[in-house]
């Protein structure tokens, strides 16, 4: 198995609030979102550039997985933010409205002529109802494509769909682009939840995200960021459960593997191994 990163937490933070900035670096959140794009204001977007680019050479931030998000690519500050992302060498460059394969073979193109390094990997926003069609071809067309990142609030309006409990207008979409993540082996992450009051819905949609198989969840808020730990954790059950069933599965001789009581296959092992790796990753990060 892969080594496991957590991210639960994706927060997404306006690279234009030196104030936000720097609260970011006491928050208990597994990544940051510097954000270029719907954040900033236009004549605010080369300075938030400057200070997202600081902010990621700064090593001021821990474990924390730096992110920055471009403009997109339809915008007149895509290929200045791309340029200037590369340079700075963030844990990965988030791009808005991917909506294709040949998409992602350009915006990997150009990540390579600005001698993006090694490490820096391109995470694609799909939030368009092509995307979604086409969410497989996207996640496969390129190994620097790592983390598929759920646009909702451009996905229902692109529906005219609207936000109610449950997501139900969405199921399709979310669906369609998890079965993409899982069948191309990539990390995908929950759309944002715009009430920031609402702590009670946002947890509903955390547990939602959870049990649909997202990996973690984006954030437009800082009280956030407890609440998507704690929904994309694993429990202390599970994770009692996880080195139970693999016990009895190292111990078995012949015949069929119960723990309390159920059959255990190789399908429940590799299961527990996800859980207690997950564990083990959130442990390390204190």
């Amino acid at each position: 198995m892969n080594e496991f990163r957590p991210r639960r937490s994706v927060l997404y933070m306006p690279s234009s609030n030196e104030r936000a900035l720097e609260k970011a670096k006491t928050l208990p959140v597994d990544a940051l979102i510097l954000d270029l794009e719907d954040a900033v204001a236009p004549d605010a977007k080369p300075a938030a550039r400057e200070a997202a680019c600081a902010a990621v050479q700064s090593g001021e931030y821990g474990g924390r997985e730096l992110t920055i998000r471009v403009n997109g690519a339809d915008t007149e500050w895509h290929a200045d933010d791309l340029r200037a992302a590369c340079a700075a060498g963030p844990d990965a460059v988030v791009v808005p409205k991917v909506n294709s394969a040949d998409a992602v073979l350009e915006l990997v193109e150009a990540m390579a002529g600005h001698d993006a390094p090694e490490h820096t990997k391109l995470w694609a926003m799909v939030e368009t109802p092509y995307a979604m069609l086409h969410a497989e071809e996207i996640a496969s067309a390129s190994d620097r494509l790592t983390v598929l990142v759920m646009g909702t609030n451009d996905l229902a309006k692109e529906l005219y769909a609207e936000h109610v409990p449950g997501r139900q207008p969405l199921l399709t979409g979310l669906g369609l682009a998890l079965l993409a993540a899982r069948a191309t082996g990539k990390v995908i992450i929950d759309g944002v939840y715009n009430d920031v009051k609402n702590a009670e819905g946002f947890l509903a949609e955390c547990q939602q995200g959870r049990e649909m198989g997202f990996d973690g969840k984006t954030l437009i808020h800082p009280g956030q960021v407890e609440g998507a730990n704690a929904a994309f954790s694993p429990s202390e059950q599970a994770v009692e459960d996880a080195r139970g069933i693999l016990a009895a599965w190292d111990a078995r001789e012949t015949g069929v593997v119960t723990y309390n009581g159920r059959m255990i296959e190789n399908l429940h092992v590799d299961s527990a191994q996800r859980t207690l790796a997950i564990h083990d990753a959130i442990t390390q990060l204190g």
